[in-house]
């Protein structure tokens, strides 16, 4: 009898110590999965404000700034890291004219985000044009600005007074007239040759 006994108190408690285990184990699931519904709606609440921040950041990162760098015949437009652009007086309003091999020397400001900006540069002045290649061009006071092939970087102002491809390029001005004068930058950069005409408007 007590050998019975014996043998049945070993199952007893492994019986118990099952039942012990299955109701830890559904405790378990039952807070894992309260405090998983939890952490699930946390992190599907904070993707989106990432994702933004993150679409923010790079439209940011495919912007660019116009501002201005001092000369000897005063402040003149640039992009963001300081190279000069410049306006073509065959251009009409808003209109670019330049296209093809003129295009190559004198290759188009474009922004594929927003065009902000700075340093004394009129916000309400700048906006953009599509070009035939479906580009936005910056254009600033009805001005399309270029790059000069010429200027190998920030400081040189080789394209001032440039007649090529038929009509004057010029450097502006953060009113949005043309520069005309000789200029040179105090970083020792290039100076275009005394020019010979009047700037102005359109």
């Amino acid at each position: 009898m007590s050998a019975s006994v014996v043998n049945r108190t070993p199952g007893a408690i492994r019986l118990g110590a099952g039942l012990a285990v299955a109701l830890g184990a559904a405790l378990l699931t039952v807070a894992c999965s309260s405090s998983g519904s939890g952490s699930s709606s946390a992190p599907a609440s904070a993707e989106p404000a990432g994702g933004s921040t993150g679409s923010a950041a790079a439209a940011a990162g495919s912007g660019l700034v116009i501002t201005t760098k001092s000369g000897s015949a005063g402040a003149f437009l640039t992009d963001g890291s300081g190279r000069a652009v410049y306006l073509w007086t065959k251009d009409g309003k808003d209109s670019s004219a330049c296209s093809g091999a003129c295009a190559g020397a004198w290759p188009p400001v474009t922004a594929t985000g927003a065009v902000t900006a700075s340093g004394g540069v009129n916000t309400a002045d700048l906006s953009t044009i599509t070009t035939s290649g479906g580009g936005k061009q910056v254009v600033y006071d009805g001005h399309p600005l270029y790059y000069f092939s010429g200027d190998s970087g920030p400081g040189q102002v080789n394209g001032q007074g440039s007649d090529g491809f038929g009509a004057k390029w010029w450097l502006v001005d953060p009113a949005g007239t043309s520069i005309t004068a000789a200029v040179t930058v105090p970083s020792g950069a290039g100076s275009s040759a005394s020019p010979t005409s009047g700037g102005g408007r359109y």
